[in-house]
């Protein structure tokens, strides 16, 4: 299996390359600062290393990248400093999702690309009836003015529900969603809901990011678990938190 991770220079994405690795999977990672990559990874023959920023390729570069790939992760987010939050790109991960989506579907392949995307708790899944505190609504509702990003995770996520939905033959989609999330060294125990089963606001679980990467590459790997969560927007919570 080919897998395409964006994103994969994160703490998140790094976990999720990992695991791909580990499982000997063909992984291509799209960065703009390989040197930063780790050593092990520019020897690594099932790793391709593509240096270059997503949104500077043109449409018919990412559509050769993904010509070959059974699945596609984004693992996207903005830096947490001034420029990262209120800089451009402001829409990195919708763009991104957009992009990569068109580039799956102008290679009209035989069978469909599985697409991830990391997401976050405190996005609705709009398609379920999910209920909120109107304290909860509130808080969102700020965020969606004072923080891009949040706005831009939303919108990801609502193109891959209204845009590609649930009958598109050349893209199956899954979008994870991470409470809280936190660095451990290993695998734990952790569980997946279809919904958040507390507050992303005021009652946030915890999750470590190699568990998202975990559950993310068995999505990919995994068409029993895949069949389960596609077209869905599943949350995952560490249960040792």
């Amino acid at each position: 299996m080919t897998v395409l991770v964006v994103g994969a220079s994160g703490s998140t994405g790094s976990k999720l390359v990992e695991q791909l690795l580990a499982e000997k999977h063909k992984v291509k990672v799209i960065v703009r600062s390989p040197e930063k990559l780790p050593e092990s990874w520019t020897i690594n023959d099932d790793l391709q290393i593509i240096s270059a920023s997503l949104l500077e390729l043109s449409d018919t570069e990412i559509s050769t990248i993904v010509s070959d790939c059974n699945a596609v992760a984004s693992c996207l987010g903005h830096n947490m400093s001034w420029k990262g939050i209120y800089g451009k790109p402001r829409r990195l991960v919708t763009d991104a999702t957009r992009r990569l989506c068109n580039a799956v579907t102008s290679n009209n392949l035989q069978s469909p690309t599985k697409f991830v995307l990391m997401n976050t708790t405190g996005n609705r899944n709009r398609d379920l009836n999910e209920p909120i505190s109107f304290a909860q609504k509130c808080v969102i509702g700020l965020l969606r003015l004072l923080l891009p990003p949040h706005v831009d995770n939303e919108k990801a996520a609502d193109y891959l529900r209204t845009q590609i939905g649930q009958n598109n033959n050349p893209i199956e989609w899954v979008a994870v969603r991470p409470d809280g999330l936190i660095n451990e060294e290993e695998v734990t125990d952790y569980e997946i809901h279809s919904s958040p089963i507390r507050s992303a606001i005021f009652n946030a679980g915890k999750v470590s990011r190699i568990n998202v990467g975990h559950f993310m590459a068995s999505l990919i790997t995994d068409d029993t678990l895949w069949e389960k969560w596609k077209g869905q927007m599943p949350v995952i919570y560490s249960t040792s938190h």
